[in-house]
C-alpha cells in the first residue's frame, strides 16, 4: 500500500520538462524527500531479535500503524505539492512555494523523531541479554497498571502498553501515552526510559514502579483531584503551615507516582528510591520551590512514612533513621520542619482520598495490600527458599515485593539479588514469547482460568 502511495505521489510530478530554476530546485529535492520517506521502513522488516526479547505484540502494533500513518500522510503531502509545483510553475510565487517545501521538510524532520523514539525501544532488544531483560521488564510493566485497569476502562479507554528501553543516567523517566509526540500526534504506547546503571537488580522494581505510577495517575486523573483535596487542606491549615502544603501541591506529580510504588513493591520501593537519591547534600537537602521533585532529604522519609501507613512494621522507622543518619537533619534548612509536620496528615490524605474515577474506593483499597504485608512478603521468600516454583505464583510486582522484603531482611546476598531479578526477567519474557503471560492475580486465588505459570528457574539459597 505505501509503495502504491509513494509511486502516486512520484507520478503526480511527470518528469521530463525542466520548471526553471528556482523550481527545479524544489521539485529535485522534494523527490528526494519521497525517497527518504521510503527508507524509514517498519521495523518488523529490519529488527533482528529472539522471540523472548520482542516487544509487546500489541504495542509493536501500535507503534507500527502509527508510524505507517506518519509515512502515509507525509507522502502524499510532498506528492501534492509537487502537482501542485508543476500546475501552476508559470504564475507561482517562488518564495511561497518554498515556505510549502520548508514546511514539507519540518514534518519530515518530526517523522525521524518519532521513528528515532520508537527504535530506541525496538533495537536494543536485539541486543544479547539486554532485549530479554526488556521484555520482562515490559510484562511487570504492565502488571504494574493493574490497578488501573478495571478503574480506567470506562474513562480513558483501553489502558497503553508499556515498553521499555534502557538509557545512561541515575533516574528512570516516562513518555506517557496519548502525550504529544514531535509533530504534535499522540503517542500511541508508554515508553519507560530504564536507567542502565539499575540493571540488574530490584532497585529496577522501584525506579519502573514509579513510573507506571505517572500513567496510572494520568489515567484515573489522580493530579487534579489529590490536588483539589490539598487545596482543601491548605485552606484550613494554619498560617505557618501554608508555604508547606504549597509545596506538597507542586510536588504531587512525583509523590503520587511514590505512592504507588510503594504500593505496589513495599520496601523495595523506598530501598530504591535511596539508591537514585543518594547524592552530595547540597542536592539531598535542596528545595526547589518551582520544580516537580521533593526535595530528596524530605522525599525518601514521605516514602517510609507511606510504607508505615500501608504496611505497620518496625522497618520502616529504622529505614527513616538510617537515612537520617547518612543525612543528618539541618535544623538551618528553613521550611523543613513543617514540611515534616505535615507530612504525615499528607500521608492520610493519600490514602484515603476517594475520587469518582476510583470507582468508590479510597486510593489504598485500589491497591494490592494484602499481597504486600512484610510479614506475607518475608512467608514467601521463605516457601520460595524451599520451593522454587513458588515464584511461579507471583506477579511481576508481588515478585519484586518478595525480593525487596527479603533483601531488606537480610535473606539475600547482592549477588542473589542480580541472578533472582535475571532470573524472573527472563521467564517473564519467555512465558510471554510462548504464548502464556505472567499471572494477573496472586495463583492461589486466580483459579483454573489463570493461564500457565511463568518457568521460573531461579532459587533463594538458604543462608543460614
Amino acid at each position: 500500500m505505501e509503495d502504491l502511495d509513494r509511486s502516486t505521489a512520484a507520478g503526480a510530478a511527470p518528469g521530463g520538462t525542466p520548471l526553471g530554476p528556482p523550481f527545479d530546485l524544489l521539485e529535485s529535492e522534494a523527490a528526494s524527500l519521497l525517497d527518504r520517506v521510503a527508507l524509514v521502513r517498519p521495523f518488523a522488516l529490519h529488527e533482528t531479535m529472539v522471540p523472548a526479547a520482542a516487544p509487546p505484540a500489541g504495542a509493536l502494533l501500535e507503534i507500527e500503524r502509527f508510524l505507517a500513518r506518519g509515512r502515509r500522510l507525509l507522502l502524499r503531502r510532498v506528492g501534492l505539492f509537487l502537482h501542485r509545483l508543476r500546475s501552476a510553475a508559470d504564475g507561482a510565487d517562488p518564495a511561497r512555494a518554498q515556505r510549502a517545501f520548508v514546511l514539507l521538510r519540518l514534518e519530515f524532520n518530526d517523522l525521524l523523531s518519532q521513528f528515532d523514539l520508537f527504535a530506541d525501544v525496538v533495537t536494543q532488544r536485539s541486543e544479547h541479554g539486554t532485549g530479554v531483560w526488556l521484555a520482562g521488564l515490559d510484562a511487570a510493566a504492565a502488571d504494574g497498571l493493574r490497578a488501573a485497569a478495571p478503574l480506567a476502562e470506562g474513562r480513558a479507554g483501553r489502558v497503553p502498553e508499556v515498553v521499555c528501553y534502557l538509557d545512561r543516567g541515575p533516574g528512570a523517566a516516562i513518555r506517557r501515552a496519548r502525550t504529544r509526540l514531535p509533530g504534535g500526534p499522540p503517542n500511541p504506547v508508554a515508553i519507560v526510559r530504564v536507567p542502565r546503571e539499575r540493571m540488574v537488580g530490584t532497585g529496577i522494581a522501584s525506579s519502573l514502579m514509579h513510573e507506571v505510577g505517572h500513567q496510572g495517575a494520568a489515567l484515573l486523573d489522580l493530579r487534579a483531584s489529590v490536588g483539589d483535596e490539598v487545596a482543601r487542606r491548605r485552606a484550613r491549615a494554619p498560617v505557618r503551615d501554608r508555604a508547606a502544603w504549597d509545596l506538597w501541591q507542586r510536588w504531587l506529580g512525583e509523590v503520587v507516582p511514590d505512592f504507588w510504588a510503594v504500593a505496589n513493591v513495599g520496601v523495595c520501593a523506598t530501598l530504591g528510591l535511596i539508591q537514585v537519591v543518594s547524592l552530595p547534600r547540597a542536592f539531598v537537602y535542596r528545595v526547589s520551590p518551582d520544580g516537580p521533585h521533593p526535595a530528596p532529604w524530605v522525599r525518601v522519609l514521605l516514602s517510609a512514612s507511606i510504607g508505615a501507613r500501608l504496611y505497620p512494621h518496625p522497618q520502616w522507622r529504622r529505614l527513616g533513621r538510617a537515612w537520617t543518619a547518612l543525612y543528618p537533619a539541618d535544623p538551618g534548612r528553613a521550611g523543613f520542619d513543617r514540611l515534616l509536620a505535615t507530612l504525615p496528615e499528607l500521608v492520610e490524605l493519600l490514602v484515603e482520598h476517594r475520587s469518582p474515577a476510583l470507582g468508590g474506593r479510597s486510593l489504598a483499597e485500589s491497591m494490592p495490600l494484602d499481597e504486600r504485608a512484610p510479614a506475607r512478603l518475608r512467608g514467601t521468600a521463605l516457601r520460595w527458599r524451599r520451593d522454587p516454583r513458588t515464584a511461579s505464583a507471583l506477579t511481576p510486582s508481588a515478585a519484586f515485593a518478595v525480593l525487596g522484603q527479603a533483601r531488606a531482611d537480610g535473606l539475600i546476598r547482592t549477588s542473589d539479588e542480580c541472578r533472582l531479578v535475571r532470573g524472573l526477567l527472563e521467564a517473564w519474557a519467555l512465558d510471554r514469547a510462548l504464548g502464556g503471560a505472567p499471572p494477573t492475580a496472586p495463583r492461589e486465588r486466580a483459579g483454573p482460568a489463570a493461564g500457565p505459570a511463568p518457568r521460573v528457574r531461579c532459587s533463594i539459597p538458604d543462608r543460614g
